[in-house]
């Protein structure tokens, strides 16, 4: 199996930074795909960014030019640097995985979330 430990959520004002790191490990292959999902109150859970192993990255309109994001494959961790954050931000933010198993199987695996709230 597969663990997804996040940490780095929190409360912070807005225009304030937050770091989220996300750590995988397990019976893992190869990492294909890390990054980050969210989920506001009384909303969908929607992409934020996420990042491939050949370094390409996207990410969510709403969020460019304010978060970034990045990895270290020799760690198998993924973080999001978030700047300039505004309330709307605010919801409960998931790491996501898309690994090869040692079974060689292409696999998905989603962290138990961890909450940032922008708030005054």
């Amino acid at each position: 199996q597969v663990q997804l430990v996040e940490s780095g959520g929190g409360l912070v004002q807005p225009g304030g930074s937050l770091r989220l790191s996300c750590a995988a490990s397990g019976r893992i292959f190869s990492i294909n795909t890390m990054g980050w999902y969210r989920q506001g109150p009384g909303k969908e859970r929607e992409l934020v960014a996420v990042v491939t192993s050949g370094g390409s990255t996207n990410f969510a309109d709403s969020v460019k030019g304010r978060f970034t994001i990045s990895r270290d494959n020799a760690k198998n961790m993924v973080f999001l640097q978030m700047n300039s954050l505004k309330p709307e931000d605010t919801a409960v933010y998931y790491c996501y995985l898309a690994y090869t198993s040692i079974s060689r199987y292409l696999l998905t695996s989603w962290g138990p979330g961890t909450q940032v709230t922008v708030s005054s």
